[in-house]
């Protein structure tokens, strides 16, 4: 079973550590998380499964996530889930609101994720982020040659 997520978009101010403090913007993690296409993630991922039977199923954003981290850093299964377990940037990363001191998810989990979140989609993610900031630079680009021609 599925549940969509209302909310897809955790927002960094509003994520909570437990000692107080904000997240920085400018951490990897987080400057990712805003390139990732979480909407249509979400529908794709949502096509996999039936509205009434099973267990919930984690959100698209956490089994995309936590794929992409494993990815990312080299590690194993067992290593992913213990590195989201200790970092709360990895924990915004996967969509949770607020740091948690305990594992998401169990590691075996991952290799549903890695089922769920086929090839192609992956890819069509991919090209989406890679367009968008593709725009972004043209955009900077822009702006900066706007403000030369003010200069002169």
């Amino acid at each position: 079973m599925y549940k969509k997520v209302e909310q897809l978009e955790a927002e960094l101010e509003n994520f909570e550590l437990p000692f107080g403090g904000k997240l920085a913007e400018d951490n990897r993690w987080v400057m990712m998380a805003k390139l990732i296409p979480w909407a249509e993630v979400e529908e794709e991922y949502a096509k996999k499964f039936t509205i009434e039977i099973g267990a919930p199923a984690k959100s698209s954003r956490m089994a995309l996530g936590a794929l992409i981290i494993k990815e990312k850093l080299g590690i194993s299964d067992r290593e992913t889930v213990e590195q989201i377990r200790e970092n709360p940037y990895l924990q915004y990363f996967i969509g949770l609101r607020s740091y948690r001191n305990e594992a998401p998810f169990e590691a075996s989990m991952l290799g549903h994720f890695r089922q769920r979140l086929e090839t192609d989609l992956v890819n069509k993610i991919n090209i989406k982020m890679c367009e968008e900031a593709r725009e972004e630079v043209e955009t900077e680009k822009k702006l900066s040659r706007a403000e030369r021609r003010k200069r002169v």
